[in-house]
């Protein structure tokens, strides 16, 4: 059994800044317990920050743990793998302790929504089976009406 603990500036880890919107950083908690079938992450989102676009062929699931964050989710129109038309389907204001569970290849986006507070989750990405790569495509996107690109 292993133990380990959220707090603190310790084991920070930069995050890709093409995969965000702003400032973002994240500590690898599965690293930490030595967890095997899942990988998670506490992700803090300074103010106004949030992912891109992006989709998963595993479950995620979101609990809110720091400030008030959202998570919204895009319906995909067209068949172009790196160019379509996209639509918001639903908004869910995401607060401390809330959890959301996203299923597999839901198209969404997750992270602060004020300019002047931080939000951070924890992030449990579960590996579609047993052995496998958890995979995370990003886009490119206006977060309205298309995607431009696969990042």
């Amino acid at each position: 059994m292993n133990k380990t603990n959220i707090s603190g500036a310790a084991d920070k880890r930069k995050v890709n800044p093409n995969w965000f919107t702003g400032k973002t950083w994240m500590k690898v908690l599965s690293e930490k317990i030595k967890a095997k079938d899942q990988d998670i992450y506490h992700v803090h989102f300074e103010k106004g920050s949030r992912t891109k676009l992006h989709q998963h062929n595993g479950n995620q699931i979101l609990i809110g743990v720091k400030g008030k964050g959202s998570l919204e989710i895009f319906k995909k129109y067209g068949t172009s793998k790196n160019n379509f038309k996209i639509k918001k389907i639903q908004k869910l204001s995401l607060n401390e302790g809330d959890i959301v569970h996203i299923p597999a290849k839901t198209l969404h986006t997750h992270g602060s929504v004020d300019l002047k507070k931080e939000f951070s989750h924890i992030a449990i990405n579960i590996l579609p089976k047993k052995n496998a790569i958890y995979k995370t495509e990003w886009y490119e996107s206006d977060f309205k009406t298309k995607v431009s690109e696969i990042i």
